[in-house]
């Protein structure tokens, strides 16, 4: 369960960003959608969704961004520059990252909380970028911080320190016996192999202290940190149901056509055929009528497409296996009344029974709605328009009393327009287009 994502310096996130999924003091209704986790001896909180609204090019992507960043970089284990995975340049060349208006240089910070194993796991670092598209700079990592349950597991900033893990009885499991032994040559190992460019995460501590642990945040990253940069651009992979697939093997996936039925009610089901030239399942829509077959691509529409290859996996995945799926755009192309059910359903306990998280940036208003989110989970991203600098808050953060105040009754769409709560431009582009307009009339006089 994602608890808090951070991220400073990161594109137009000039301040610190702290994106919270921990419920807000003193919020009402909606109750249903709490999901309670235990991290060591506590029991947390969670939401289990957040939308996020904001004009075109406030910073709402760069939250995503932010977050597949530190996920890349974490699970590759350095801050050197890769080979471009996805859609997400930044992630893999990381010049694009420092905020690009600015003469002075600041270093990169990212952070996140989360619990995983009944464990509460916090891991940040901070990291010498250089400036904006930079590529000759010498990268070093300035610092890392690793805590779980709240105690102090390693440190790392020119010094490289440790908490007293012989004395930490959650983290004994992880740590072979062997290395408790001889603890004080491993610190010295450690610190003497250290690397400016790599994590010691993903390297020393991994190597050295606890090969089982690092595993258990791997797989938290991979399987239940789930981030969809370009929602336009991604399709889920799906499992072949053979071992040695053919040309002529056809598979029916008998939950999704009961999805597409109740969502988008189609006169047609959907059937799989392996290609062995793409190595995949290929999409075939079947007329329930003549039970003729066309490629799907060629018969259904392109929101059509999208629920079957991204939306409906995806939503699928994070519910089976309890994941944060945070997905840019997600209703791109989604009729709103579907993407409003799939809400509910991570609202819906007797459903969302792993604790799944779904988090997505927006610009439809049908969203701002005190019976579908909690104040908490509306957030806006806001840019500064003289420094350019990035702002994300959310609804609650504004008092429930006075003039400007937001109560769980008020109409939240129609003060969204009218610029109760910022994050929205007034966009006027008749004029641009009447100067236009009028310059060709002049050239044809």
């Amino acid at each position: 369960m994602l608890l808090e994502f951070r991220a400073k310096n990161y594109k137009s996130f000039c301040d610190e960003m702290v994106f919270s999924m921990v419920p807000a003091q003193k919020q009402k209704g909606l109750d249903y959608s709490i999901l309670k986790q235990k991290g060591g001896a506590e029991t947390y909180k969670g939401l289990c969704s957040s939308v996020v609204y904001g004009p075109n090019a406030s910073g709402k992507t760069n939250i995503i961004s932010a977050m597949d960043t530190f996920k890349q970089i974490v699970l590759r284990g350095h801050i050197r520059n890769d080979k471009v995975g996805s859609p997400n340049q930044a992630a893999y060349t990381l010049e694009l990252i420092p905020y690009a208006f600015s003469s002075s240089v600041h270093p990169l910070e990212l952070g996140i909380k989360f619990i995983e194993k009944k464990l509460l796991i916090e891991y940040s670092f901070a990291v010498d970028l250089g400036s904006f598209i930079n590529n000759n700079h010498r990268r070093a990592i300035l610092s890392e911080n690793l805590r779980i349950n709240g105690a102090l597991i390693f440190e790392r900033s020119k010094e490289l320190g440790f908490g007293a893990l012989r004395d930490m009885p959650f983290l004994q499991p992880y740590l072979a016996d062997v290395l408790l032994k001889n603890l004080e040559s491993a610190k010295g190992l450690s610190k003497s192999a250290l690397n400016e460019q790599e994590l010691f995460l993903m390297n020393g501590f991994k190597n050295i202290f606890s090969p089982d642990f690092i595993s258990l945040i791997i797989h938290w990253l991979e399987e239940h940190f789930l981030i969809v940069y370009r929602a336009d651009q991604v399709e889920a992979t799906r499992e072949i149901p053979v071992n040695d697939p053919s040309e002529s093997t056809a598979f029916f996936d008998k939950g999704l056509n009961g999805a597409l039925n109740g969502a988008l009610g189609l006169p047609t089901s959907l059937g799989f055929v392996f290609s062995k030239d793409k190595a995949k399942l290929i999409p075939y829509s079947i007329l329930k009528s003549s039970k003729k077959a066309v490629e799907a691509e060629s018969f259904e529409s392109y929101g059509t497409i999208r629920f079957i290859t991204a939306v409906y996996p995806l939503v699928e995945i994070a519910l089976k296996n309890g994941s944060t799926l945070v997905v840019d755009e997600f209703d791109a192309s989604i009729h709103p009344m579907v993407l409003m059910n799939i809400i509910k359903i991570f609202h819906n306990d007797e459903i969302n029974t792993k604790g799944a998280q779904l988090i997505f940036n927006t610009h439809n208003p049908i969203f701002l709605n005190s019976s579908l989110f909690r104040r908490d989970e509306i957030k806006f991203v806001e840019r500064n328009e003289e420094t350019n600098c990035s702002e994300v808050y959310s609804l609650s953060d504004f008092r429930t009393s006075g003039k400007y105040g937001v109560r769980k009754t008020d109409d939240y769409m129609k003060n969204y327009f009218v610029n109760r709560y910022g994050a929205i431009k007034d966009v006027d582009l008749s004029d641009h287009f009447l100067n236009i307009i009028e310059h060709d009339q002049e050239e044809v006089q």
